[in-house]
């Protein structure tokens, strides 16, 4: 109790973060403000500084929690919902809990209403999209935004999904809504957002969208049909296509493989210390990859570097992640390999070199993992010298007196010490006899083991070479090719030979890639193919199982607002 009590309050602090629905925004929209801590705080908070550059419209409060893998986890939530007072880059302050506070979070309030289409029309039920850019790189991210502005109540909507050709399209995150002045009119907002990577380089159209809506007609609850339903009528609107003008790899980037990006970060970690490995001892690399603005497909393999051929490199499967937030899509591919040294000294791992462009600074770039030392110890350094073998003492010579003439002399044939060395030689007999056996009786059980462990490096080995082969395909948009090297994995991974039976083992996206190869060979499909696309979902579903479970297999509802 007296360390607890000389302790700073601050070890102790509960960590509250602030964040927003959406940033930037509009200074005539609400927005809402977020205070998540992982443990009750001091006190309830007191929301009066942000009165200052912000008027608070509702607020509430929501907690939840879990156990996972044993551990107990809190999470404690209080939402406002407020508008900005005046335009301009704003701090949402800190936000005392008692004694605790929360951290200030800048956002970007903009003058006016965010798009042009609703601020010229009076209807009330407007459809409104827009894209950024929408002049992109090929394989680089678009957000596509969807707003839809209402003043009247809706008894349920469906909404139709982007269509484009040759693109990669992600929803992000969850709808949200916010209301809004228009022209003095007050609209409520549903927005939603995906992300759009356009596979090609051209002019390239997103159809217009379809909302279908009931209206409620009459907002008076006793007003109803003959069956009790409130009176509705259904509603068409059509929102505005979008041309995106997708330009080509620019001739400035030099690299080998086409990466388009935000940011791009690459690190390393290690599992020991590198200056003091052991001959036939592994370590851990670890190498991490995080793009912002990319897909987990477009990451490059990290492994392919080539080490000292004193050091062997065994990588084992990467991890592939996609997070898809409010403002884009994060990925990260982290690959770990075990490097065992088979001599000592210093030994130098290449530098590792990802060159990708900027989208932003629309400028080529290069992450870099300079060169490694590693210093290999051999098996018996560091270690005490061995103590010196004993040395023999002489024997002292003792005179020895002669008998006299015909004194008999008794002869000592020292027996006991001829049976000691006897029993010492059986014991260690039967000892080496048992030592044999006990190898003899396990040497088949090793050696089952030795041929699984060759058979499961061998099955691997054929896997990586078929991927390779499909890649190569895929690179040089032959089809063929593409079959027999997907023919080839899926013997070896599902034991099945055709692409219709591979196909069912993946998941939806390779699932559909494969089954539309199988169209251009076979089917009336006689479209130009083109591979990327397939190497990218293939590269996504690689480390999946053999069969995906049911609850992946379900689609998802159908959106409803």
């Amino acid at each position: 109790m007296l360390i607890l009590g000389i302790v700073p309050h601050q070890a102790f602090a509960t960590d509250i973060t602030a964040s927003v629905d959406r940033n930037p925004v509009s200074v005539d929209e609400s927005f809402k403000i977020f205070f998540t801590a992982t443990d009750s705080p001091d006190s309830d908070p007191n929301f009066a500084p942000l009165e200052q550059d912000f008027s608070i419209i509702n607020q509430g409060q929501s907690s939840s929690s879990s156990w996972v893998n044993g551990k107990y986890s809190k999470s404690i939530r209080w939402t406002v919902e407020v508008t900005a007072k005046k335009p301009g880059n704003l701090f949402i302050p800190p936000i005392q809990f008692g004694s605790d506070a929360s951290k200030p979070l800048a956002i970007v309030v903009n003058q006016g209403a965010t798009t042009s289409d609703a601020a010229n029309t009076n209807e009330d039920l407007i459809l409104d999209v827009n894209a950024t850019p929408e002049q992109p790189y090929v394989q680089s991210q678009v957000l596509y935004t969807i707003r839809l502005y209402r003043r009247v109540d809706v008894a349920q909507a469906e909404l139709s999904e982007p269509e484009l050709a040759d693109a990669v399209i992600e929803k992000l995150g969850e709808d949200s809504s916010y209301n809004t002045l228009v022209n003095g009119v007050s609209y409520l907002v549903t927005e939603r957002k995906y992300a759009i990577f356009p596979q090609k380089s051209g002019v390239m159209k997103i159809k217009p969208l379809s909302l279908t809506a009931a209206v409620i007609v009459d907002s008076q609850p006793d007003f109803r049909d003959f069956f009790g339903s409130r009176m509705t009528k259904t509603r068409r609107v059509l929102s505005k296509e979008i041309i995106l003008n997708v330009k080509p790899v620019p001739p400035s980037f030099t690299g080998k493989d086409w990466l388009a990006a935000e940011k791009l970060e690459l690190k390393q970690e290690w599992s020991g210390d590198i200056q003091q490995m052991k001959i036939g001892e592994p370590l851990t690399r670890t190498l991490t990859l995080r793009g912002v603005g990319t897909t987990v497909g477009q990451l490059p393999e990290l492994s392919t570097v080539k080490t000292d051929a004193d050091v062997k490199a065994y990588p084992d499967q990467p991890v592939l992640n996609e997070r898809k937030l409010a403002d884009g899509i994060t990925a990260s591919r982290q690959e770990k390999i075990a490097l065992i040294p088979t001599t000592a000294g210093k030994h130098v791992l290449p530098a590792i070199e990802i060159p990708w462009f900027n989208t932003k600074s629309q400028t080529m770039e290069i992450v870099r993992i300079p060169e490694t030392t590693i210093n290999v110890v051999g098996v018996n350094e560091n270690q005490p010298d061995t103590a010196p073998p004993p040395k023999t003492l002489a024997t002292p010579t003792v005179p020895i007196p002669q008998p006299e003439k015909n004194t008999q002399i008794p002869v000592s044939t020292n027996t006991g010490q001829q049976y000691i060395w006897f029993w010492i030689s059986v014991f260690l007999a039967l000892g080496w006899l048992a030592t044999a056996i006990y190898f003899l009786q396990n040497r088949p059980k090793n050696q089952v083991t030795y041929t699984k462990e060759v058979e499961r490096l061998k099955h691997e080995t054929g896997l990586k070479e078929s991927a390779k082969k499909l890649k190569n395909a895929c690179a040089n948009d032959d089809a063929q090719g593409a079959k027999n090297a997907l023919l080839a994995w899926g013997k070896q991974k599902f034991n099945v030979n055709n692409l219709g039976a591979i196909a069912d083992c993946c998941d939806a996206r390779l699932r559909d890639e494969i089954l539309h190869l199988n169209q251009v060979l076979y089917g009336k499909d006689t479209s130009q193919w083109t591979g990327k696309k397939l190497m990218q979902v293939f590269t996504e579903n690689k480390a999946r199982e053999k069969k995906v479970s049911p609850d992946e297999q379900i689609l998802e509802p159908l959106h409803r607002l």
